[in-house]
């Protein structure tokens, strides 16, 4: 067991913007909620699966949306209701160990980003809880049915819904992953475009192989890197591609982008004019909350389930969506996806093909090399 420090879970959350390819929700919002936790004394307890009890009960709390910012016009459609204190995740998770009638032993995160491994983690310390060195992504990733759970054919069900409003909803079955996106996509929708979710509650000895260990240590030595660089005075991007094992992608300035709200999911396109060695080409990303698939001069360059991390320049840090601006610098790295993405089933999941792009995946170091 590791008592995480401030550092380290600065460290954590860094490492998983990064990792979050766009996505993954807020940073910002996610660094307050550590801040919250340890203003009230709260300790977060980090744990390998190897230490868990195999009948140790464990939930996954995590946001679903759009990422989009809010809009006058949206905080009017809800200005009636009211708002809860408590984060979505935590009403969510509690509702959710409510129906069972138990304490669970900890939490797993649903993906690795700024905002949802935060909100995991804050789950877990105001409830005493343990956090579990693992998640079911790698990465960050748009839909519900995203997840190794989902390769390995684990239920998501039962499962707990809850908005800020106070509106809490169980789901004791579910048809399959995909149905539970469209439920919990449409409850987003009509809740501000966020709804805390809990599901895949299940014993340790069930989810230990259905998940990729060692996740969120592999974010807190990214997000360590990343910090060391900066106080070396040294551009992150290249650093971090060295050390997950990627590649720069590319590097230059925004020239046009854009963004839509479209059915629960921030989606949109930010083209890049090459600077240095890229000047004359332009880079094209296409993102659905996470980015997904990139091209160089119009050909495709990197594709989902691998991940494509953009960097803002001009501040040295990950950028998120949707926020381009014209005339930012910014730097493009990709990293190899984790091996369960790589199989068949990862594939039909979560490759480009899933995302309506009729074209075969090719891993990014043959296509990098």
């Amino acid at each position: 067991m590791k008592l995480l420090t401030r550092q380290d879970l600065l460290d954590i959350l860094y490492g998983c913007t990064i990792l979050g390819t766009g996505g993954g929700g807020s940073l910002e919002k996610g660094l307050a909620l550590i801040e919250d936790a340890l203003n009230k004394g709260k300790q977060f307890r980090l744990v390998d699966f190897s230490e868990v009890p195999g009948d140790a009960w464990i939930a996954t709390p995590y946001m679903c949306g759009s990422i989009s910012p809010s809009t006058p016009e949206l905080e009017a459609q809800y200005a009636s209701l009211p708002k809860l204190d408590e984060p979505e995740p935590y009403l969510a998770y509690r509702a959710l160990e409510a129906y069972f009638g138990k304490e669970f032993y900890g939490v797993i995160s649903t993906e690795l980003g700024g905002g949802n491994t935060a909100e995991a983690l804050y789950v877990a310390a105001l409830l005493d809880r343990y956090i579990i060195d693992a998640d079911p992504a790698g990465r960050s990733v748009p839909e519900l049915q995203h997840s190794t759970y989902c390769i390995y054919d684990l239920p998501i069900y039962p499962m707990a819904c809850a908005n800020q409003f106070g509106d809490v909803a169980i789901l004791p079955k579910v048809v399959n992953d995909l149905r539970a996106e469209a439920l919990v996509r449409a409850m987003a929708v009509v809740s501000k475009n966020r709804m805390g979710v809990a599901d895949h509650p299940a014993q340790a000895k069930v989810l230990r192989e259905a998940v990729i260990r060692g996740a969120i240590s592999h974010a807190w030595k990214i997000g360590k890197a990343f910090r060391e660089a900066k106080e070396r005075g040294e551009l992150a991007a290249p650093h971090i591609a060295a050390v997950a094992g990627g590649f720069v992608l590319f590097k230059g300035t925004v020239s046009r982008h854009h963004y839509d709200t479209v059915e629960g999911f921030t989606v949109g396109d930010v083209y890049i004019q090459g600077e240095g060695g890229y000047a004359g080409s332009e880079y094209h990303i296409w993102f659905k909350n996470e980015h997904i698939i990139a091209w160089r001069d119009g050909r495709v360059d990197v594709t989902v389930p691998d991940l494509i991390c953009v960097f803002d320049d001009d501040r040295n840090d990950p950028n998120l969506n949707p926020f381009f601006h014209e005339g930012l610098k910014v730097s493009v790295i990709g990293l190899p996806a984790p091996a369960q993405w790589r199989t068949r089933r990862g594939l039909e999941l979560f490759g480009p093909k899933h995302f309506g792009f009729a074209i075969e995946y090719q891993p990014i170091e043959e296509t990098h090399s």
